[in-house]
């Protein structure tokens, strides 16, 4: 059997704000859906072989405060964030800081494992992390 990453699931607060966030990185709406009831809708946005699956109900409930911040959530099991990797962290950071995607005294950190990476928001405090692997792992 052969097994690969297909989709990561986020609910979000509104679908057109998250697919707006959501194509700066290069994703494009594959297939919407829009319950006749208007209780929620579903998108599917593709990145090459990746979708993210965008849930959105009428009536969310907020994100918890512990999940918008990494050094508190972390101990909590659960999904904690994904993760896109670029070819340089650095020019990244310098390009999202200049078009106000995260705070100009967002850092980088060389990671325990041998990625450096740095971490944005998104609409609905979602972390996403940006990440250079230059590791050769088998």
């Amino acid at each position: 059997m052969k097994f690969s990453l297909h989709h990561v699931a986020l609910s979000v607060s509104s679908i057109e704000r998250s697919t707006q966030f959501y194509a700066q990185f290069g994703f494009k709406e594959a297939l919407r859906y829009d319950a006749p009831d208007g209780s929620m809708s579903v998108s599917h946005l593709r990145l090459d072989g990746l979708i993210l699956e965008l849930f959105s109900f009428a009536t969310p409930s907020p994100l918890p405060d512990a999940a918008r911040e990494l050094s508190t959530d972390l101990p909590e099991i659960g999904v904690k964030h994904f993760g896109l990797q670029v070819d340089s962290v650095a020019d990244t950071l310098h390009d999202f800081i200049h078009r106000g995607l995260c705070p100009a005294s967002t850092t980088i950190t060389d990671g325990r494992t041998g990625v450096r990476y740095f971490f944005i928001a998104d609409p609905d405090g979602i972390l996403v992390e940006f990440l250079q692997d230059d590791r050769i792992l088998d």
